[in-house]
């Protein structure tokens, strides 16, 4: 039994939604959250800034003995994960990309996969790299879509003015005729219900939190680091600034109240 915590980080709230599956699939798992709500958004800033970021949150994480560290970002995951693999060995360190992308290509039966994300996860061209590493022959088409984030975060989940700017944002989308969709920013996945609408039935959505959560218990079985304890596992949520705001907002994410949430110097790491 190793009670060590899981590490999670994010650029800030967003990766609640993946939090939330790994609450969901392991447990008696204890975890540890970090959001870099201080320096968020990472969507728009440079590849060199990302992994700065990236480099100190995961020294933090690893402040707290962490066994696996989770990069819930899809920023981070799309511009950082392959260093902060080869920098950090000493842990295993899970991105969100690579699940989505496995279950995308098992859902698609026509090949035509649409990816929409943030600029700087649309630009890096990691899901469509990922994607054409595994299966050559599939078409991917891209849109980033950078207003859902703060309509997300303002509850405007439900607005007409949203499904207006969802249909303007995915046109492109259904007239080239894909066939599953990936969610690529966590915070899409509170927008689901929305984009199904706007896409149709036809089209399946893919959110990487839950195949990102049965990864996670893979990694660790096979590894022989779960924690196979009956206690419930203890949840720690750290931020690098504004504390009151990520609890408030973080129970949409979360689905249950964010509660003792610490603000920490992340500049010190």
């Amino acid at each position: 039994m190793d009670s060590r915590p899981i590490g999670i980080f994010d650029s800030g709230i967003g990766g609640l939604t993946v939090a939330r599956e790994i609450f969901r699939h392991l447990p008696n798992e204890n975890v540890v959250y970090f959001g870099d709500t201080a320096r968020v958004p990472y969507g728009t800033k440079s590849p060199d800034t990302v992994r700065k970021f990236s480099i100190s949150n995961v020294r933090f994480l690893l402040s707290h003995n962490v066994k696996l560290i989770v990069v819930a970002c899809n920023t981070a995951s799309s511009l950082a994960l392959k260093y902060l693999r080869r920098k950090f060995s000493c842990v295993p360190i899970i991105g969100v990309i690579e699940p989505a992308v496995e279950l995308a290509l098992i859902c698609t039966q026509n090949k035509r996969i649409g990816v929409i994300g943030t600029e700087s996860t649309i630009l890096s061209n990691a899901y469509s790299d990922e994607i054409k590493r595994i299966e050559p022959g599939i078409s991917v088409f891209k849109r980033p879509c950078p207003l859902f984030v703060p309509l997300v975060e303002e509850g405007w989940t439900q607005k007409r003015e949203t499904l207006l700017i969802a249909r303007e944002y995915l046109k492109p989308l259904k007239k080239n005729r894909i066939d599953t969709l990936i969610l690529g920013c966590t915070h899409y996945p509170l927008l689901r219900n929305l984009i199904k609408k706007v896409m149709g039935k036809g089209v399946a959505i893919i959110d990487s939190a839950g195949v990102v959560a049965e990864e996670v218990r893979e990694v660790l079985k096979e590894r022989d680091l779960l924690n196979n304890g009956k206690k419930k596992g203890r949840h720690l949520f750290f931020v690098s600034d504004n504390p009151e705001r990520f609890t408030r907002i973080g129970k949409n994410f979360l689905g249950e109240e964010v509660r003792n949430v610490r603000k920490v110097d992340i500049e010190k790491f």
